[in-house]
């Protein structure tokens, strides 16, 4: 797979993105059920186009990140957060991810973030390492934050300067 292309997401994406959305869906990430039919709007009053960065490989979109400001709170206009990472599963191991996270690190800076944080379920090892390898560090952590499929799950706190 060649390199991926990483650009702002378009309102014409929603439907490749939602699609990916949901196939993507795992308990191994999603503090949300499964989506089931009816399907909500990928894109909605607090989910902009232009809150997403989207990977394309081959023509086609094969991931997605969400980064946006943690709060609407004046005091941390300074930071990014990073509410979601999905990559397709035929393109998992192909450096899309990295890919992602790394324009997103470039994007931050690009609109005066200082800082950029995320949260990460503690169950979902590969996407810690991924996170790690890129110079994020645990923060904090909220043990048993979650009850995922009957099983209780921290969320962890991580961030990076930029």
């Amino acid at each position: 797979m060649p390199e991926p292309f990483i650009r702002v997401a378009l309102p014409a994406d929603e439907a490749e993105l939602a699609l990916l959305d949901r196939a993507a869906w795992s308990p191994l990430h999603a503090v949300l059920p499964a989506p089931q039919p009816p399907y909500q709007p990928f894109f909605d009053g607090r989910h902009l186009p232009r809150d997403y960065l989207v990977a394309e490989a081959e023509g086609r979109v094969v991931g997605y990140l969400r980064l946006v400001h943690p709060s609407a709170l004046p005091s941390q206009a300074h930071i990014r957060q990073i509410q979601g990472l999905v990559v397709s599963d035929a393109a998992r191991g192909k450096g899309i991810g990295r890919a992602l996270l790394r324009a997103a690190i470039e994007e931050a800076r690009r609109r005066g973030a200082r800082r950029i944080t995320l949260r990460v379920l503690g169950h979902n090892a590969p996407a810690r390492r991924l996170y790690e390898a890129e110079g994020f560090v645990v923060e904090g952590v909220l043990p048993e934050e979650f009850l995922i499929e009957g099983k209780y799950v921290d969320d962890v706190v991580m961030g990076r300067p930029l």
